[in-house]
């Protein structure tokens, strides 16, 4: 079994999981698909992409000057997303298991607790 995708490089692959994308749409969707509670920093981002693209996860997808900037574009592979899919089926097991438990102590949790 895979180990536990880091939070840096889930919300990538999330963000990539939709489509290509280049660096600063991945730090807007991150932010947007996280409700804000990931911001991420350019430098944080590009080390991740480096270990994605290293991992086979991802894979750059071309580069285009805008407005005299370059943007790199990303994709993700068929290994990323398999690994993002897995990912979530563990994360929904655990979550599954953690909504058992605080039910037997009779805890009250809502279905979407984290959703703002």
């Amino acid at each position: 079994m895979a180990s536990v995708l880091a939070h840096t490089s889930f919300w990538i692959l999330t963000a990539l999981a939709s489509g290509r994308r280049h660096g600063y749409e991945i730090l807007r969707e991150t932010a947007d698909a996280s409700q804000g509670r990931v911001s991420l920093k350019v430098a944080t981002l590009y080390a991740a992409l480096d270990r994605l693209e290293a991992d086979g996860l991802i894979r750059p997808d071309g580069e285009e000057i805008v407005s005299g900037r370059a943007r790199r574009y990303f994709v993700i592979t068929d290994d990323g997303a398999t690994r993002l899919s897995a990912e979530v089926e563990l994360m929904e097991r655990s979550t599954r298991a953690a909504r058992a438990q605080l039910s037997i102590h009779k805890f009250a949790v809502a279905p979407d607790a984290g959703a703002a």
